[in-house]
């Protein structure tokens, strides 16, 4: 961060893939959304401007990289630059949803370590700071070397089990492959119940698994499978299929991220999952409007809640070790 002190005042902008998401967080702190202007051109060119000063001021630009990654990483990155050179005090990059988190390393010949490039880009044109949640494989954190904060969307999703009534005795936290373990036990261990664990075989670079095999005891028991996100769908609903094949008496999915397209909603809609709940860090309001099994609670109080606690220079971990009620109201209001 800018070593300089600025004026006192949190400061937030939207990019295009996260206007509600940044209003929600602006109503949660009680500020402002800041002015802005976002032209594309006919040809495809991004136009971003700041319709207000920013001149020593704390900016928090609001840009999930999801639905349109590579449009909304650009577009993020001409913030960044656009706000480094209107002289603001620190620049921090607020990223529901980083989507280039999964390419993570060079797994065969030839190929980039994508979520290296694009963590050296926001660094270089300016950032002090970066926020996200849920990174696919949380090591990209090092590929930064300016501070993130990485959230967690666990403590958020298990009040809302608890919520709806589906922590018991008879609850068993699922992860869907062996790379979700360490997730799934997170999950188990605020909730007090055991986990399984779904063995999935991926072959290509398709979003198919080839084959599900599940481990543990789950007859008669109420499945809570856990991941970070969801493309096709596909992964939840064999893994739902397996559970009920196993005996399993109910199954539910609870995911950090939802990045789905109508036929992956139609896939969820047909499967065996009883309710699938997410978050809002990637806008998908008209593709799951007619979902009668996706329910969707917000993290935007959660990140503004952490952009409340980096401005005031106090721990991140008070903040997850007590959410606020406030926060969590906000949180759960239009998924009841």
């Amino acid at each position: 961060m800018n070593r300089h002190e600025g004026d006192g005042h949190i400061t937030i902008f939207a990019g295009t893939a996260s206007k509600p998401f940044a209003e929600k967080m602006c109503r949660y702190l009680d500020v402002e959304l800041g002015k802005s202007t976002t032209i594309i051109f006919s040809e495809g060119g991004i136009y971003v401007r700041a319709d207000e000063s920013i001149r020593n001021k704390d900016v928090y630009i609001v840009q999930s990289i999801g639905k349109d990654p590579n449009n909304s990483f650009t577009e993020l990155i001409f913030w960044i630059d656009a706000f480094k050179r209107a002289s603001a005090n620190s620049i921090t990059a607020v990223i529901p949803y980083f989507g280039y988190a999964k390419a993570d390393k060079k797994d065969e010949p030839r190929v980039s370590i994508r979520a290296r490039v694009c963590a050296d880009c926001i660094e270089l044109c300016g950032a002090d700071r970066v926020i996200c949640m849920d990174l696919h494989a949380p090591q990209v954190q090092g590929f930064f070397s300016k501070p993130v904060d990485h959230l967690y969307a666990s403590p958020l999703l298990s009040e809302y089990a608890r919520r709806i009534g589906i922590v018991d005795e008879d609850l068993v936290v699922v992860a869907p492959d062996a790379g979700s373990a360490k997730r799934a036990r997170a999950y188990a261990n605020m909730l007090g119940c055991n986990v399984a664990i779904g063995d999935k075989v991926r072959v290509g670079h398709d979003e198919n698994p080839n084959a599900i095999e599940i481990i543990g005891d789950v007859r008669g028991k109420r499945c809570m499978v856990v991941d970070d996100f969801t493309i096709s769908g596909n992964t939840l609903c064999r893994v739902a299929y397996g559970l009920m094949d196993k005996g399993a008496a109910e199954v539910y999915a609870f995911l950090s991220h939802a990045i789905v397209k109508d036929d992956a909603v139609q896939r969820i809609e047909d499967s065996p999952i009883k309710l699938l709940v997410t978050t809002d860090t990637v806008d998908n309001t008209e593709v799951l409007k007619n979902s009668t099994k996706i329910r969707v609670v917000s993290a935007a109080p959660l990140f503004a809640e952490a952009v409340r606690t980096i401005h005031e220079k106090a721990a991140m971990a008070d903040m997850f070790a007590h959410l606020p009620e406030k926060l969590l109201d906000m949180s759960f209001e239009d998924a009841e």
